[in-house]
């Protein structure tokens, strides 16, 4: 039984011509429309099963995806681009980088992690990327055939843009730029056309442990290595279920999401440092806008189902859905402190969804505490 998929019938032919000398250029044209779409930076890899994509069956072995069942359901195709298109030669990997704090930002009432607070960056950078895959027929002057991928399909975009020299793979799991830092939102262009790949960039971390250090529920199994579990932007986002006791006080005050281990990294703090042009506005499109820039518990806690519909339309923060949201919003408020709350708090104890009724509990019993 082959181990890898066979040649898509329409790309056999370009086999031969792997190593044509109009490669480079054309790849420098495919980079400099990226960039001219407002793409921060744009590389190439070769479309072929890798050891570090094939580092996932572990990684799903040892349950740290927790009830992402979506992940292994299709984890042969995340170990191999071919799977997800057949005949595919190439990964064009893409960067965007996001607004970021420049020092960690002073705890508030209610913290949205920075990449969720603005316009749904899934849209933002689709848009850039099929604009560069309906070029590539065009720049190389034959039929091309293309996926684009931005954080939805059975593709490891960390690993393809780590391969295509992009930046390495932190010990927080997050690439980092040297020049731009981890806050980076990543997509990928699968495609049969044969492009010269880059290369893999050198992991810079170091004896540096700012991440594992700063994580307030040691979710770091180890360097490198991310139990989604006990990770905060899981628990407050994936998790549809009750968010376990003991990691509900080390929740603070987020409600979607956590930036801990990117605020703490030192390359963002030299990354912020130096902005780039935005001509295009994406980052203005991306930058965390009302009600979440500056949101309070009691907004969050009184929002009904129209309201936070509203409030979140176009934006990545649907994901945790209105249960989910207001589920974190209650262990936000119990661990706030803030007495004032406790009338809405009680609301939801007395309401009828048993799942922020046991929240509201929790909340209340925890501001009897203080």
């Amino acid at each position: 039984m082959p181990t890898t998929p066979p040649p898509h019938p329409a790309t056999r032919a370009r086999e031969p011509g792997a190593a044509t000398a109009r490669q480079p250029a054309l790849a420098e044209r495919v980079r400099g429309l990226g960039v001219a779409l407002g793409l921060d930076a744009v590389g190439f890899a070769r479309a072929e099963a890798r050891p570090e994509a094939s580092f996932l069956e572990t990684w799903l072995a040892r349950g740290y995806a927790g009830e992402m069942a979506w992940i292994g359901r299709r984890a042969a195709e995340r170990m191999d681009p071919r799977r997800v298109l057949p005949g595919a030669r190439t990964v064009i990997a893409a960067a965007l980088r996001y607004p970021g704090h420049e020092r960690p930002p002073a705890p508030g009432p209610a913290r949205v992690s920075g990449y969720a607070a603005g316009e749904d960056y899934h849209e933002v950078l689709l848009d850039r990327l099929r604009a560069v895959a309906s070029a590539l027929g065009p720049l190389a002057g034959e039929p091309v055939r293309s996926r684009v991928y931005v954080d939805t399909g059975p593709v490891q975009e960390r690993v393809w843009a780590r391969l295509a020299g992009l930046g390495w793979v932190g010990k927080n799991t997050c690439l980092i730029d040297p020049a731009r830092g981890s806050l980076l939102f990543l997509g990928v262009v699968l495609t049969d056309l044969v492009l010269p790949p880059d290369e893999p960039m050198s992991d810079h971390c170091g004896s540096c442990r700012a991440c594992l250090d700063a994580c307030p529920t040691d979710a770091f199994a180890e360097p490198y290595v991310l139990d989604a579990t006990r990770c905060l932007s899981y628990t407050t986002i994936e998790l549809r279920e009750a968010i376990p006791e003991e990691l509900r006080e080390a929740q603070g005050d987020w409600i979607y999401g956590c930036d801990i281990c990117q605020d703490v990294c030192p390359w963002n703090d030299r990354a912020v440092r130096h902005p780039e042009a935005d001509p295009l506005a994406l980052r203005e499109r991306l930058a965390p806008r009302a009600p979440w820039a500056q949101a309070s518990l009691s907004f969050v806690l009184e929002l009904d189902l129209e309201s936070w519909r509203r409030h979140t339309r176009r934006s990545a923060m649907r994901r945790a859905g209105y249960r989910g949201l207001l589920r974190n919003a209650l262990v936000a408020a119990g661990n706030g402190g803030d007495r004032s709350l406790v009338p809405q708090i009680e609301r939801h104890a007395e309401g009828d969804d048993p799942l922020l009724a046991e929240h509201a509990r929790w909340a209340l019993a925890q501001l009897e505490r203080t």
